[in-house]
């Protein structure tokens, strides 16, 4: 996608979003609790849950669809908690698109600009340069039950982006989608967004969109916000076992630290000693630690390095890019390791006994 300065506002920066205390009641029922965040401009913020963690909950806050039971909402500094959705200057894309059937796809584009009054000629250009973006110009005169889900999706955020709004929030916009194209608009969209410079919010449950589109990740849970950061801060530093398994898959393994002229190692219930590289918690405390799947090698007996322990395979299942590998070590401790398939012809079938290593900074304490 190609960006055009289509709208009256040429310079298309984004707009600061500012949550403080901000809460939703519904009854006795709590859906977000006292919630603080800041997104600045420019960004592309994710907020990553399981349905019904109040995600949706804040995004319509933001949008205007919802009323907040305390605290305030600011976009570009203004004060906005009270104000009406259309008088926020936010584009929004909705999980079903909202398109209007009954017109053609140039004429769902064009429709924000009417409601604002633009003249015609400048409607016109706007429209023309909109579908240029979303290589759509060919099918101007469709109408959306005439376009794939794909189609609709860019006729969605087209007519979002169209009058350039500081804040572009995006509710689970391609959970429709089929996986093949779903990747493909994560990075157009993503690409149209560093190109717009637009502020972005965007709802999901999908955990790989998150770290793929974000300049931040925002784990909402129960309705509290449980970690922000970077998705590569998400990934490898988890502030807890719920985060650890929510973001990508992990092995959680638990037991107490001990200390000896070695070095740290996690002690598991059944004495065997993993090595850790750092240890930053007193010795004897019970902790829990994270070993992602990926960080796992497996070797045979004469080619296995210093440190690995010898797992039994439970399971071994092949999903087109990787294997995943289900393990048991001797103590009975189960371990899942993935492997690329394109180097499968060395892997060990059901039932062989293997040799698991891994990197002691792979397996990170979580804080508890």
């Amino acid at each position: 996608m190609t960006a055009r300065h289509f709208a009256n506002d040429p310079t298309g920066d984004g707009a600061q979003v500012v949550l403080r205390d901000v809460s939703k009641h519904y009854g006795k029922s709590i859906a977000v609790h006292p919630t603080s965040l800041t997104v600045d401009a420019g960004d592309f913020v994710t907020l990553l849950g399981p349905s019904g963690s109040g995600k949706t909950t804040i995004l319509k806050m933001i949008a205007g669809f919802e009323e907040p039971t305390s605290g305030s909402i600011s976009i570009a500094g203004r004060d906005v908690t009270q104000l009406p959705p259309h008088r926020r200057n936010v584009g929004f894309v909705f999980q079903q698109y909202a398109l209007f059937p009954h017109l053609t796809v140039a004429r769902n584009l064009a429709y924000p600009l009417e409601m604002r009054r633009m003249p015609r000629r400048d409607i016109a250009k706007a429209v023309g340069e909109a579908l240029e973006m979303v290589r759509l110009s060919d099918l101007a005169k469709r109408r959306p039950a005439e376009l794939s889900g794909g189609q609709q999706q860019r006729v969605a955020l087209a007519r979002a982006v169209i009058f350039r709004p500081p804040v572009l929030l995006m509710d689970e916009s391609m959970a429709a989608l089929d996986k093949r194209l779903r990747d493909d608009m994560q990075i157009e969209v993503r690409n149209l967004q560093r190109e717009l410079k637009i502020t972005t919010i965007a709802v999901t449950h999908d955990q790989t969109e998150a770290l793929v589109m974000s300049d931040q990740v925002l784990v909402i849970d129960q309705g509290r916000l449980q970690q922000a950061g970077k998705p590569t801060d998400l990934y490898y530093r988890p502030a807890s076992e719920f985060i650890a398994g929510f973001v990508g898959e992990s092995n959680i393994l638990r037991g107490r630290i001990d200390i000896d002229q070695e070095g740290p190692a996690l002690v598991l219930p059944s004495g065997l000693r993993l090595r850790l590289e750092t240890c930053h918690v007193p010795a004897n405390t019970q902790v829990s630690c994270m070993l992602r799947p990926e960080a796992l090698r497996i070797s045979t007996q004469s080619d296995a390095p210093s440190g690995s322990v010898p797992a039994r395979v439970a399971q071994r299942i092949f999903s087109g890019d990787v294997i995943r590998i289900h393990l048991e070590m001797q103590d009975g401790t189960a371990l899942i390791s993935k492997a690329v398939s394109g180097r499968n012809s060395a892997l060990p079938d059901v039932g062989d006994t293997t040799m698991v290593s891994w990197h002691p900074a792979d397996l990170t304490i979580i804080p508890q």
